[in-house]
């Protein structure tokens, strides 16, 4: 594991119990890999640069991502969002489908509306989409391990058709799972659940069912592990644990779930400085902060900021993994996207070279 010394925008690092200031003193663990993924990195840009292609307005089936902040910064930048096509006017402009992907009925219905429309879907989420439609076509019913309602969840089992995609939500769903021809079943896995969880409720599926098929590679995306191991690491040398992220981020739940099983005595999921509640804070000397995979950096600072005039605060970075993966946007917006690039690239030519596409 490595950790790197930084320094906060207010507070000097100091190690004293309190500074001259009155303020007590606080150490922040922050954890490495946080934030945004490639998925979401991707999907924000995709939104970005049809704006910038295009023209606004840009349509959004449902939040890019499910971050408030991320949303309403691309609303006001001209991206329109809604929850189904019945809602978007007959247009010839973008019509993005979010980074958690859409049953198969929505792009067909699409079609038939002959809209334009860039897909967002992450392609670790498209890996799972199609493992199941590989599955189906042996002949094998699929088990999908994950949330009910979750976008992602409903895009999955909107592959096939309805009725041959068993849900399991937990242990005890798996070990009342009822399977039409148990020699013949396959698992698949939501990108976004708890890697602990997960592995238990496989053990009992294998359990259950020993010739079980499990996907060629782990659906929960390395992203996801990542960041709960980096919790993991952190959690139980504090005394509190702030996982920025939004309530129906599914990944930011699980790291605040993470960090409560690993040892943290107090863990809350929280989307912008104005809502902590200092209350929860008091008395610690020992704080970590990690960020869901939607959640971007600014929001991170922010909450840092907000400690910084509370707390005299010394920063240091837990890193348990490097990430240089990225996935290329849409080919109608490559030109525009690499135009981007090399404007980035003239402005600061000493900038380190763009982290290698894991996608086409």
């Amino acid at each position: 594991m490595m950790s790197t010394e930084i320094t906060a925008k207010a507070g000097p690092l100091a190690g004293t119990r309190h500074d001259a200031d009155g303020r007590p003193a606080l150490s922040v663990l922050l954890c490495a890999p946080r934030g945004f993924c490639a998925g979401v990195d991707r999907a924000i840009q995709i939104v970005e640069l049809a704006l910038e292609r295009y023209g606004a307005p840009v349509y959004v089936r449902h939040e890019i991502v499910h971050n408030k902040y991320v949303v309403e910064s691309l609303k006001r930048k001209g991206a329109v969002f809604v929850e189904e096509l019945h809602e978007i006017p007959p247009t010839e402009q973008p019509v993005i489908f979010s980074a958690h992907g859409v049953p198969k009925s929505v792009p067909e219905a699409a079609d038939r509306r002959n809209l334009f429309v860039l897909d967002a879907t992450c392609p670790l989420v498209s890996k799972v989409h199609k493992e199941a439609e590989i599955q189906y076509r042996r002949g094998r019913e699929v088990v999908l391990i994950g949330h009910t309602g979750h976008p992602e969840v409903v895009g999955t089992m909107g592959q096939l058709p309805p009725g041959t995609v068993s849900l399991v939500e937990t242990v005890e769903d798996a070990r009342r799972l009822v399977a039409r021809d148990p020699d013949n079943l396959a698992w698949i896995t939501q990108t976004t659940l708890s890697v602990d969880d997960t592995r238990d409720i496989v053990a009992v599926l294998q359990e259950r069912f020993p010739t079980i098929a499990a996907p060629h590679k782990d659906d929960i995306c390395y992203a996801t592990t990542n960041r709960q191991e980096a919790v993991k690491a952190v959690a139980p040398a504090v005394d509190a644990m702030i996982v920025v992220g939004a309530p129906n981020s599914s990944n930011s739940q699980r790291l605040r779930e993470v960090a409560e099983r690993a040892g943290c005595p107090r863990a809350v999921l929280i989307q912008r400085a104005s809502d902590i509640d200092w209350r929860d804070f008091a008395g610690i000397s020992r704080l970590g902060i990690a960020a869901g995979a939607s959640a971007p950096e600014v929001l991170v600072e922010e909450i840092i900021d907000a400690f910084a005039n509370h707390f005299d605060v010394a920063v240091e970075e837990v890193r348990t993994a490097e990430e240089t993966i990225s996935f290329a946007v849409p080919r109608e917006l490559r030109a525009v996207a690499a135009a981007k690039s090399a404007a980035s690239s003239a402005a600061a030519p000493n900038a380190p070279a763009p982290a290698q596409n894991a996608a086409e």
